[in-house]
């Protein structure tokens, strides 16, 4: 018996506030730092370099891509900013999954509606793109996540739970 192992990259698409936001705190930044070496004025100077430290830190976070490891019936999402920082998302098991359904279909209704029920979304965010949402109950929480997933992993787990993939 082999393993199966499936690697899927989905590249979040920026949207128009992220680029306003990375213009406009460009913008600030430098504007403070030429005030400061203008007037001469330490005070802008370190405000500066403060502004600058912080769009370093904070402004690659809003280019971000997913990445979806399927091994066995495991779900590992990873999140890369600026294609190069790694950060481990979520782990989900196969065996807490409740239910899998495209995205758009009716059968998600009753559970999307429901208090207390933490959705993450994990796609691309391009209306021409096919997502699923699975619901999964993680010690009597739930978690409702957006993925973008291929045939395969769709086939994987119809083999290990046909009864909680809703095809329509």
């Amino acid at each position: 018996m082999s393993d199966l192992y499936q690697e899927i990259l989905v590249a979040r698409e920026s949207s128009f506030m992220n680029k306003i936001i990375r213009a406009a705190a460009y913008a600030v930044t430098a504007a403070v730092i030429f005030t400061g070496f203008l007037f001469v004025n330490i005070l802008f100077l370190i405000v500066g370099a403060a502004l600058a430290v912080c769009c370093y830190i904070f402004l690659p976070k809003l280019d971000v891509e997913y990445e979806y490891l399927y091994v066995n019936g495991e779900l590992d999402i990873d999140a890369i900013y600026s294609k190069q920082k790694r950060k481990r998302i979520a782990g989900y098991d196969m065996a807490e999954l409740e239910i899998l359904a495209p995205s758009t279909s009716h059968a998600l209704d009753s559970y999307v509606n429901q208090q207390g029920a933490k959705v993450r979304d994990f796609t691309s965010r391009d209306p021409q793109t096919q997502s699923y949402t699975l619901v999964f109950s993680k010690e009597g929480k739930r978690d409702i996540i957006k993925v973008e997933l291929n045939d395969v992993i769709l086939n994987d787990i119809r083999r290990i739970a046909p009864r909680k993939v809703n095809a329509f």
